[in-house]
């Protein structure tokens, strides 16, 4: 972070914290993001972290993105089974 990178590719920034503690880094990455211009592209399999922090989500199954879109329509209107399971 200090030379202060246009993107920052964060895999599982949060996996396996407790809720107090994930709510801290997530909140982090979005100041660091508002402060600094910073994109984050972020790499979950936990879906709460998208409600919280992500514009847009992409879905992938099998190495392939299946459906992509704005987070609250993914979440209001999932298309793909993988997606709606």
């Amino acid at each position: 972070m200090a030379c202060r990178p246009a993107l920052v590719i964060a895999d599982e920034p949060t996996s396996k914290l407790d809720a107090s503690l994930q709510a801290e880094i997530l909140t982090l990455m979005r100041e660091i993001g508002k402060r600094h211009g910073t994109a984050f592209l972020l790499i979950s399999h936990d879906p709460t972290v998208f409600v919280e922090f992500a514009d847009r989500v992409a879905v992938m199954y099998a190495g392939r993105v299946v459906e992509e879109g704005k987070t609250g329509d993914m979440f209001r209107r999932p298309l793909h089974p993988y997606t709606q399971a």
